[in-house]
C-alpha cells in the first residue's frame, strides 16, 4: 500500500482509529506490566534483605 501523505498513513484507509487505538492500548498494557514487574521485583528484594537481617540476628 502506498500513501502519498502522512495523513493517509495515519488514516490507514479508514481504519486508523482502530489500528492506532490498538497500538495505544498495547503500549499502555506493556508499560503497566513493566511497572508492576518492577514493583514486584523491588518488593521481593526487600523481603530477601529483611530475611537476611533476621537470620543474622538469630545467629548471634
Amino acid at each position: 500500500m502506498n500513501w502519498t501523505s502522512p495523513a493517509e498513513f495515519f488514516a490507514m484507509g479508514g481504519y486508523g482509529q482502530y489500528v492506532w487505538g490498538s497500538v495505544a492500548v498495547t503500549l499502555v498494557a506493556l508499560c503497566t506490566e513493566w511497572l508492576l514487574l518492577r514493583q514486584r521485583r523491588q518488593a521481593a528484594l526487600l523481603q530477601v534483605k529483611r530475611q537476611l537481617i533476621l537470620r543474622k540476628e538469630e545467629s548471634r
